[in-house]
């Protein structure tokens, strides 16, 4: 999942290299933590936070019905 996310947000940025998805597993869900350089935060969350719900409705759709549920954190 963590190659999906990459593979979203790259073509967005201007500093693919700062990009980091961090991968927390808790009881009941899965929590991505997406990074991105603190210049390339407001292309990734869009006016009125478009893009960064793209990006979860995007993940949220390729998660396999068996796994926990997954939540996408942007900072």
């Amino acid at each position: 999942m963590t190659g999906l996310i990459e593979s979203i947000v790259i073509p967005l940025v201007d500093h693919p290299e700062a990009i980091a998805v961090t991968e927390m597993q808790e009881d009941t869900k899965i929590v991505y933590h997406l990074t991105v350089h603190e210049s390339d935060a407001g292309k990734v969350i869009g006016k009125n936070g478009r893009v960064a719900k793209s990006i979860r409705t995007l993940v949220y759709a390729a998660r396999p019905k068996a796994e926990k549920r997954i939540h996408l954190d942007i900072m």
